[in-house]
Order: C-alpha cells, then structure tokens, then sequence
C-alpha cells in the first residue's frame, strides 16, 4: 500500500502560497512570493534531501504542476544545488488531479487524474513507491478532506505573512498526528515529520460539579449559539 505524503513549505501562520519565487502564484494579490529563499538554511536542505532520496511520485494540482512543468524540465540536472532533484523529478511519474481538459501533459511521465479523491484512493492501493504533494493547496484540502493523508513533513520558517494560501483549512477530517522527527535551523526553520496516530481524543479540565457561574455561563453559550 502506497501513502500519501503531504511535504509543505510554511510560515508559521500557516501560508504555503508561493515560497520559491514573486513568480510562482500571485494569485489573489498576494505579494510576498519568494518569502523561504533569504530563510532557507542547510537543516531544510538536509530534510529535503530526506524526502527525495526515498522513493517516490509526486503528486500534485494542475498550477503546481504547471511551475514544475515549466521549471524542472528545462533546469540544468548537473548543477551542484538542485540538479539531482531535477533528474528525479524529470524520471518519476508525475501525477497531476485537475478537472480541466486543458492542460499540456507532454512533460514525461505525466499522469492525469480527474477525481482527486476516488483515483488516488485506489493508486493507495497499488503497487508502488509513495506519493508526495507539493505546493498543491487546493488538492491537499481535497486529501485532507477525504482522509487520505497519512502523513505530513511541514518546513515551517519564521515568518508571519498575514494572508495567502494555507496548509490546512476547514472540512479536514479530524485527525491526530504523532511527531515522528524534527530539526531546528539556523534560520530559525522546524524540519518536522508528522504520521497518523488515530482518532481525536478529548478530555475536561472543569470542576466535576460546575460553579454558579460556570453553569450560567454554560447557558448563556447555549442561548448565543
């Protein structure tokens, strides 16, 4: 059985949108693209090497899939910085959920899947390495919505950026995660690896019989909804 591996880019208020360049996604106004490179450090460097020396496909939106089309083809696989990436990234098999009839798919061993959560349910079924998001946030909300994430490796640097695009929003089913690994950069970056660990569990800090107040209180959120 393959897992789904959600690998996110971001700042501690939780915006993955555009980390690598003003380029990427200015979608919505957002003017803060390239905000990861003056924070990159060689902690992330080292756990994004991790991540890419396991085997793997990647799995992605059609924009996200559209910047890597139009970026790792064309990048120079001998250079010393993101060469090897680009090599793994031009061999795998890229799958790209998108709704749209048009998109160019001649980058090699592309894949195209039209119902986000019923076809990679059934590629968890097969045969295979694992499958890895990047960027990709209208897809990851789809994963997370059809709990088909098994787990996540968030590279949260310290920036807060106000607005943009998130990791995580509302209809995720819930979840709890267990902390498997993390590092702590230079730059002040969290390299953490996240895996599923079950249901939501709850508990109750309150007084097992509630104060007057408490118990007018509890009625007044009743009553407010």
């Amino acid at each position: 059985m393959r897992k789904v591996i959600v690998a996110a880019f971001q700042s501690l208020d939780g915006v993955i949108q555009a980390p690598g360049g003003p380029s990427e996604d200015p979608t919505k106004g957002f003017r803060f693209g390239g905000w990861i490179v003056p924070l990159m450090d060689e902690s992330v460097g080292a756990e994004i090497g991790a991540l890419f020396g396991e085997p793997y496909d990647l799995l992605l939106g059609r924009k996200t899939y559209e910047i890597f089309a139009a970026h790792w083809p064309f990048y120079p696989e001998g250079d010393a910085d993101d060469g090897l990436i680009a090599k793994q990234f031009n061999q795998i098999t890229k799958y790209v959920c998108t709704r749209s009839g048009d998109v160019d798919t001649s980058w090699r061993d592309s894949v195209v899947l039209r119902d986000a959560a019923k076809d990679v349910a059934k590629l968890k079924q097969s045969d295979g390495p694992n499958l890895v998001t990047q960027g990709s946030s209208d897809l990851i909300q789809t994963l997370f919505a059809a709990d088909l994430v098994d787990e996540i490796r968030t590279f949260t640097f310290p920036v807060v950026l106000g607005n943009g695009k998130r990791l995580i929003q509302a209809g995720a089913q819930p979840n709890t995660f267990k902390l498997v690994k993390h590092n702590v950069g230079s730059s002040g970056s969290i390299s953490a690896t996240y895996e599923r660990a079950g249901p939501v569990q709850s508990g109750d800090y309150g007084l097992v019989d509630p104060s007057p107040a408490e118990a007018k209180r509890q009625e007044r959120m009743k009553r407010e909804g």
